[in-house]
């Protein structure tokens, strides 16, 4: 029996990719974050505009895990992945992903901390680290790095209490050269 001839509100299939609905009114699934919301989100905290994202479609699989798809997905029900994952929501906190943070976190234009060579080092290797010396936001940043002038997102890391918590995932982690 459908959703439809029960009368009950359809509800989030963890096993397959559902696209977000435009904007909160569309919801048709409690809890379940809208487009608008999202690019709300990369916009407020991170200064990264809607533009950035016009090309992408956004979907749900699983409890709050986003994807981002560059372009149109017809029925991506039955694949096991589209595009990338992008960001965690359905916690008390929204959590962008490492992978997000590296193919968009050069355009952010706030809570971005910048590492000198040796807390980058440290932070890539996993490690937390005091920098009471942070005068933003707390909660999730980006983590940056400069190479060859450049500033370079190296992940994402949580900011609390005067700490930096690099929250790059154990597979992910490297040995950065301390380089001045």
């Amino acid at each position: 029996m459908s959703d439809d001839e029960s009368g009950a509100a359809p509800t989030n299939d963890g096993q397959q990719f559902d696209r977000l609905p435009e904007t909160p009114a569309d919801r048709e699934v409690e809890g379940r974050a809208s487009r608008a919301e999202v690019l709300d989100w990369w916009d407020e905290r991170f200064g990264i505009g809607r533009e950035v994202f016009e090309e992408y479609s956004f979907w749900e699989k699983g409890a709050g895990k986003i994807w981002i798809f560059n372009g149109e997905a017809t029925d991506p029900s039955e694949v096991e992945a589209v595009g990338m994952t992008f960001l965690r929501t359905r916690q008390e906190h929204w959590k962008p992903t490492g992978r997000a943070v590296s193919r968009f976190g050069s355009r952010a234009t706030k809570n971005v901390i910048e590492l000198d060579p040796e807390q980058a080092s440290r932070f890539a290797a996993g490690e937390d680290q005091e920098l009471p010396e942070w005068d933003g936001d707390w909660g999730y940043l980006i983590a940056t790095h400069r190479v060859a002038g450049e500033s370079v997102p190296i992940g994402v890391g949580l900011y609390l209490y005067d700490e930096l918590r690099s929250v790059v995932p154990k597979g992910s982690r490297a040995d950065l050269p301390v380089v001045e």
